[in-house]
Parts: structure tokens; C-alpha cells; sequence
């Protein structure tokens, strides 16, 4: 069967989910990902990964019909999987669906309006007014209304659920590469200058609501020469500025475990806001998968996921945070043991497997509907 994944924008981290779900898949069907991009580049993790992608040209209106049409002459596939709820692929799923009567399953990892109402009445009704941006706050909130017309729906955690209804299927990973004893940590934190420190780990883009001020704020209130605070996957342009942060660029997901390895402990402080309720960070399945002992917060699905194998905190707070991290500091031994926990937790709940499983189902009963 032929099945095509539509990315709402395949120049960033967007494409994550749709090659999870495409990997999870390839093995029994033929798969490829298609998708705008709106740097015309594919997204930088993810430029070596063994995936058919097929990128289109993002424009503003009216110039992105010409895209659209485009797009809807070359998709030929038996089913379609939209993944996000934004026009560029859901609403282009749907206008596929309409003309050619293939059934189309709609993946949503994100409240994707939630992005757009941290800014207050008036920032909302500012980007309410942005007409001529294709995944603009308009078209974004007609695709909630049609949500309906999905023939099936695939939800990351339960405040989608409870939103949209849908069947729960958690960010997977795949554990046997994602491994800890398949890398040195120690060889691994000499080849990045980190021999003989400690190591506390941010991964992914840094932003307000992924709580990025409350862990620089935490870690500098600990007092410990061997200890770094070290960031992967951000911007050139970030720099805190202060000799014991180390920012490593971007690097590949195949190079990702590697990383991952060098990290004593790693951090996932999400803030609690309309950004982070609707999401679960892809970047906790990472640390389970490579036992590594995770503080986070008390934000959505996370502490079900952790499922007591972490350190939990309240959202926001840096105190809490900073004593979290001495606690880890200080009883080693114990993290060390809710690492391997966590990790038996992810190969048990959340190996790609067991999405692949879900996914099949959820296909065959997809087709049987109709």
C-alpha cells in the first residue's frame, strides 16, 4: 500500500513526528513524506535520514495556490496521513481526500492554536488579521472545525485527547539505537571537552516556554566547579554568556545518541502555557531510552510517561529546579537506578515497535470504515 505523510513544514522540527511515523511504517508499506518548506531546505537533524521526502515551495498567498495545485496533481497514494493540524497538511489532505475519496488520517502532536495565544487579546487579533500566510491563525483555527472530517485521528497525549478525541499514540523511539551501551560516555565527553565535568543537558531549541530562564537561573545558583550546563540543537545566535554554559551545534538524529551519552543528567523544564499543554518533549523519550536521569515538570502527559522513573518539579519554578539537580548530584547512585528504570519503561511502552503495532491497527480499521 502506498502511503503519503503530509509535513505542514519540512524545514523544522515538525518533521520529527512524520518521519517517526514513516519509519514505524516503511517496513510494510511504501512510504514517503511531501510537505512545503519554508526555507526550502529540509530540517537539519534530519537531512540524513533514510526516508523518501519530496519538498515543495512554502509562498504567501495568493502565490501558494499554484503550490497546492501542484501538490494535489502529484499526490497518487492509498492513503494519506496529515500530520499536524495546520492547512499545509491537513487542509491539503482534506482537498485531496475530497477529489479523490482516499481516506486521510490526521496526526496531531500539538495544540497548534495554543501557539498563537500566549501573545494576549491583541497579538491574537493581530495574527488573526495575517491573511496571506498559508498555516496563519485563521487557517489554523478553520482546521480545528473540520477535524471531523479525518476518517481516523491520532492523538500524542491526553489533553489532544480530550480535545479532539483520537487514539493515544505516545512519541515512540527506536531503542535499539537509542542504547546507552552501545557508546563510552566517557570517550564521548573527552571528544567534546567535557572530560572530568559533570554534565546537565538541554536538547532542542531554546525558548521561553521550554523553560530555557528557569534552568540557566538554576544552574547558576549551584556552586560547583566540575559542572556544565550544555545545550544542543540551538541557534548560532544563542549565547548566554557565562563560561561554564557550552553551546554544541546542531547535529544530526543519527549522531543524537552519541550526544546523548555524554549527559549526567538531562532537563526538560517545560512551563505550563498554552504552548506546552497541548505537547509531550520528544527529547524526554530520548533520555528514557538512554537512562539517563530526567528532571522535568508537572506539565500534560509527562509525569504518566516518566511513570515515577524521574524528578518531577512545578513549572516555572527555579528553586525547585536547582534542588532537583543537587538531589541528582548528590545521590547518584539512585538516578543512576531511575535511569535504567525509565529506560525499561521506554522499550516496554515506547519503542517504535510498539507504534508501528498501533499504527497498523489503526490503518486496517481505517480502511474497513470506508
Amino acid at each position: 500500500m502506498k502511503i503519503c505523510l503530509l509535513c505542514f513544514d519540512i524545514s523544522n522540527n515538525s518533521l520529527g513526528r512524520a518521519a517517526l511515523l514513516a519509519s514505524a511504517l516503511s517496513s510494510h508499506h511504501d512510504v514517503k513524506i511531501i510537505g512545503v518548506s519554508k526555507n526550502g531546505a529540509t530540517w537539519y537533524p534530519m537531512r540524513d535520514v533514510d526516508i523518501h521526502i519530496e519538498i515543495y515551495p512554502w509562498r504567501r498567498y495568493p502565490f501558494f495556490i499554484s503550490t497546492i495545485r501542484k501538490m494535489l496533481r502529484d499526490m497518487d497514494a492509498d492513503i494519506y496521513i496529515a500530520c499536524k493540524l495546520r492547512p499545509t497538511s491537513f487542509g491539503i489532505a482534506l482537498l485531496k481526500k475530497w477529489s479523490s475519496r482516499k481516506p486521510v488520517i490526521l496526526d496531531i502532536d500539538d495544540w497548534e492554536a495554543g501557539f498563537y495565544y500566549h501573545s494576549g487579546f491583541w497579538g491574537s487579533v493581530g495574527r488573526f488579521m495575517n491573511f496571506s500566510n498559508p498555516n496563519g491563525l485563521p487557517y489554523t483555527w478553520l482546521m480545528e472545525k473540520l477535524v471531523g472530517f479525518a476518517d481516523s485521528i491520532i492523538v500524542s497525549n491526553k489533553f489532544l485527547q480530550n480535545r479532539f478525541s483520537g487514539c493515544l499514540i505516545h512519541h515512540c523511539r527506536d531503542t535499539s539505537i537509542l542504547n546507552p551501551e552501545n557508546f563510552d560516555s566517557q570517550k564521548v565527553k573527552k571528544s567534546l571537552g567535557l572530560e572530568n565535568n559533570r554534565v546537565i543537558m538541554f536538547m532542542g531549541t531554546p525558548r521561553a516556554h521550554k523553560g530555557i530562564d528557569d534552568l540557566i537561573k538554576a544552574f547558576e545558583s549551584l556552586n560547583h566547579s566540575d559542572l556544565r550546563l550544555v545545550f544542543i540543537g540551538a541557534e548560532p545566535s544563542f549565547n548566554p554568556r557565562q563560561e561554564k554554559i557550552v553551546v554544541l551545534p546542531k547535529t544530526s538524529f543519527n549522531d543524537l545518541p552519541k550526544y546523548l551519552s555524554a549527559a549526567d543528567i538531562l532537563v526538560v523544564p517545560q512551563r505550563d502555557t498554552t504552548d506546552t499543554q497541548g505537547q509531550i518533549p520528544a527529547k524526554l523519550f530520548d533520555a528514557m531510552a538512554m537512562a539517563k536521569p530526567v528532571i522535568t515538570t508537572r506539565v500534560s502527559d509527562i509525569p504518566e510517561v516518566l511513570g515515577g522513573n524521574g524528578y518531577l518539579v512545578e513549572p516555572g519554578d527555579s528553586d525547585g529546579l536547582a534542588r532537583a539537580i543537587q538531589h541528582v548530584l548528590d545521590q547518584p547512585l539512585e538516578a543512576t537506578e531511575k535511569g535504567i528504570r525509565a529506560r525499561k519503561r521506554c522499550v516496554e511502552l515506547f519503542d517504535i515497535k510498539v507504534m508501528e503495532r498501533k499504527l497498523l491497527k489503526l490503518i486496517e480499521k481505517t480502511i474497513e470504515k470506508l
